[in-house]
């Protein structure tokens, strides 16, 4: 941390502190100062005043819109703060920014509580893959999903993807990997992970991959390995650039205009990438992630010659009598034809519409629907189901023409009810009365 970052404030206080008998681990582990930036600023003296015109250049007005943008996101990053202060006319640098925000919200980290040293790996060794859950943030764009980000990066190169969805199940996943190496054109020999309850189970310090998670490794020639309980820094290339999502993409976002939907939040996730992380040197590489890539894509496997199948596939049985098949609570329909067959059911993950196969033939297909008990028809389907139930044969002639068609019935087919006027019979031409000799027969 800069020597000139530090305060008059801050050193009045650090130096009061050590009057009081403070050792300088502990005035650093109290005020987040780095135990040297103590040590050498007590030997030193006061910090250096600011520079000459800086005042004239963080005016009232610019340090009102720091501290507004401070106190609704408390996490920004002074980089972003000044890029948004750039865009409307400021003047000042960055390190201007940064002593502002600093004199507001104090150093952003706190000495470690322990050593750690970088973990080295080859071009096209491995890859580190995790979810970060963004439920607070979807609350605050006003969604009502449970939103988490996919995020992969390449440990050589530093080149990663966020991939924003609603779900960390296998499928969601298998889909995020493969997406990932679909960008990088090709497969690391290693993607490491923690012990994700989806791709398999902890035995001990064992950690056993579920059937589906070893065919999904061997599709793609590559090996899934996880971190030991409790060893979560093996993985801290894919867990840090979390920390800038949620502290300087995110707060941009929403800043800019909050996104319509995941499409939207995931093309600006892909442009922030390519300007603000791809094309700028890597302050642990020196170099960028883009043209490390260049040079790490050789040392890549190839990707397979056909793509994993990442689709929620299932096989449900028609009901016997009501052409549907229910999925997540609500009825679908089907053509009355595939009453109590087994058939393929065929979402992709995040899709919005279900395809119904009957042995191997598409026989369907609906756009899902939000609620429950709700009844999905296709208007030909529920034709041909109202014709059969009537007694029609649903594959003959239009009914509709046929009726249209038929000559009225003949007053001997009608069958008439109630009271009707009509001339009395004869009964002499009915019962006809024959006298013979004084006697009456009938």
């Amino acid at each position: 941390m800069p020597l000139s970052m530090m305060t008059q404030e801050n050193y009045v206080n650090i130096n009061d502190l050590h009057a009081q008998g403070w050792t300088i681990k502990e005035i650093a582990e109290h005020t987040g100062w780095h135990r040297t930036t103590v040590s050498d600023r007590l030997k030193n003296g006061p910090p250096p005043e600011a520079r000459a015109g800086e005042a004239s250049v963080m005016t009232e007005h610019w340090q009102q819109r720091v501290d507004t943008m401070v106190k609704k996101w408390p996490r920004m990053q002074a980089v972003s703060i000044h890029n948004k202060l750039a865009a409307t006319g400021f003047e000042g640098s960055y390190p201007t920014v940064v002593r502002a925000v600093r004199d507001i919200r104090g150093p952003r980290f706190k000495a470690a509580n322990s050593v750690s040293v970088p973990i080295h790996t080859d071009p096209g060794e491995e890859a580190q893959f995790d979810f970060c859950d963004l439920g607070s943030w979807a609350a605050r764009f006003g969604w009502q999903i449970n939103l988490v980000a996919f995020g992969m990066i390449l440990s050589w190169s530093r080149w990663r993807m966020w991939w924003f969805t609603t779900s960390e199940d296998r499928h969601h996943t298998f889909e995020g990997i493969a997406r990932f190496f679909d960008q990088i054109g090709g497969v690391p020999t290693v993607c490491r992970t923690d012990r994700m309850g989806a791709l398999g189970r902890s035995q001990g310090r064992r950690f056993e991959l579920h059937a589906p998670t070893v065919g999904f490794a061997a599709h793609h020639s590559t090996k899934i390995a996880s971190c030991q309980a409790g060893d979560a820094k093996r993985k801290g290339k894919v867990e840090r650039p979390f920390r800038q999502l949620q502290e300087t993409f995110l707060p941009e976002v929403e800043h800019d205009g909050i996104p319509t939907g995941l499409d939207d939040l995931n093309r600006r996730a892909v442009v922030w990438l390519t300007d603000r992380v791809h094309a700028v040197e890597s302050r642990t590489t020196g170099e960028t992630p883009l043209d490390r890539l260049a040079v790490e894509r050789d040392f890549l496997g190839a990707l397979p010659r056909v793509r994993f199948d990442s689709d929620y596939v299932e096989v449900r049985r028609v009901h016997n009598v009501l052409p549907f098949v229910s999925i997540d609570a609500n009825r679908y329909s089907v053509p009355p034809e595939a009453l109590g067959h087994k058939v393929e059911i065929r979402r992709k993950v995040n899709g919005t519409t279900v395809e119904i196969r009957l042995a191997g033939r598409l026989i369907a297909t609906h756009r899902l629907v939000d609620g429950r008990r709700v009844d999905v028809w296709d208007p030909a389907h529920k034709l041909a189901a109202e014709a059969l139930a009537l007694g029609w044969d649903p594959s003959g002639p239009d009914l509709r023409v046929v009726a249209n068609q038929v000559d009225p019935p003949s007053a001997e087919r009608l069958e008439l009810g109630g009271d009707y006027d009509v001339a009395p019979p004869d009964l002499d031409d009915r019962y006809p009365v024959a006298i013979d000799d004084g006697e009456v027969s009938a």
